[in-house]
């Protein structure tokens, strides 16, 4: 779904066609956006028959071709010739959109609040007491896994 034609956009260009943008340009991503996104964050410059194979659930080649020039103009990745093949990398950092889309997220459903947002994703979600521990330890900054996940 997107949501894009409700917000303004505000762009700042970093060069190789990469951009900082603001919280509703994240918000602007649709599914098929951001699971290629994904995909290029594990695998790194792809070709798009390697995301085809990677997608969690099928899609057709002209939808992929067009998710990726959506993708290169909302400067969210690049593409590069090489030979007779195009190459396609993501420009934004995961940890960034991966922030930027939570902050989006708490204005949105919890008035700003990022404490009010996890509250609500705990009531409404399958969240179970086992995993309080890892939220108790991420807040107390002794989660291992987050040390893990920034290295990516």
């Amino acid at each position: 779904m997107k949501i894009s034609h409700f917000f303004s956009l505000f762009l700042l260009t970093l060069g190789a066609g990469c951009v900082i943008f603001s919280h509703m340009l994240a918000l602007s991503l649709n599914e098929n956006e951001l699971e290629t996104l994904r995909i290029l964050w594990e695998r790194g410059e792809s070709k798009p028959a390697e995301i085809q194979a990677r997608f969690a659930w099928p899609i057709e080649n002209g939808t992929l071709r067009s998710v990726l020039v959506n993708l290169v103009e909302k400067n969210h990745a690049t593409r590069r010739l090489q030979g007779k093949a195009f190459f396609y990398a993501a420009c934004v950092p995961k940890a960034t959109l991966l922030q930027t889309m939570t902050r989006g997220l708490a204005r949105i459903f919890a008035g700003g609040s990022h404490r009010e947002l996890v509250a609500q994703l705990m009531e409404t979600s399958d969240i179970k007491p086992a995993d309080l521990k890892l939220l108790r330890q991420t807040a107390a900054g002794l989660n291992p896994q987050k040390a893990k996940r920034k290295s990516k």
